[in-house]
Formats: structure tokens, C-alpha cells, sequence
């Protein structure tokens, strides 16, 4: 059981999101991007409470066109909530802490 953010490629994503055991949250975003520099501590905030029952995965848009192009991803920040490699949830656009706890919590068992 994880309890930090794992940074993954395209390459990894089959294994670390779509064959996960947890549900996974999936954050796209883009070192150019201004919101995803302020959802950064949001994210890690999340990891710390939530790690030990949702694996928090985060990918970087430019390098990884694959996986942008499964969860069609138009704009960053992105959030996706993966089980079982099946789209529970997806979200875009920068949110407050609060707003993301509530989606996490809406769709994690």
C-alpha cells in the first residue's frame, strides 16, 4: 500500500493504474501550467490521508500522450479516478482541497 504520490510514465501505466488492487486517482498536469504548480500540496495532501485504501499516481500531459488520449484529457489540471481499469470519475481544472476530498470521498468504497 503506497502512501505517497508515485510519478509514472506511459509506459508504466498498464501496471501501476489499470491493474492496480486499489482505486487509483490519476492527476495529469504540465510543468507549464500555473494551477497544477498550486494543486501540488493539494495532491501530496491527499496522498498522507488518503494512501493507505487510494493509490495517487501522477503523470506529466507532454511526455505521455497515451494515456492523455485514453482518459481524453483537455486541460490540466486533470483528475481521474480509476478501479478495477474501468473511469469512475474525471474532473478538470484547478479545485480547492475541500472540493477534491469530496469527489475522492463520492466514489472511493
Amino acid at each position: 500500500m503506497s502512501t505517497g504520490v508515485i510519478t509514472i510514465t506511459d509506459t508504466e501505466f498498464e501496471t501501476e493504474v489499470l491493474k492496480s488492487e486499489q482505486p487509483v486517482l490519476l492527476y495529469f498536469w504540465a510543468s507549464w501550467c500555473g494551477p497544477c504548480r498550486l494543486m501540488t500540496s493539494t495532491v501530496n495532501n491527499v496522498a498522507s490521508i488518503y494512501g493507505d485504501r487510494l493509490k495517487i499516481v501522477k503523470m506529466e500531459v507532454d511526455p505521455n500522450p497515451a494515456a492523455v488520449k485514453h482518459y481524453q484529457v483537455e486541460g490540466v489540471p486533470a483528475f481521474r479516478i480509476v478501479q478495477d481499469g474501468k473511469l469512475l470519475a474525471a474532473t478538470e481544472g484547478a479545485i480547492g482541497k475541500d472540493k477534491l476530498f469530496s469527489f475522492i470521498d463520492s466514489h472511493l468504497n
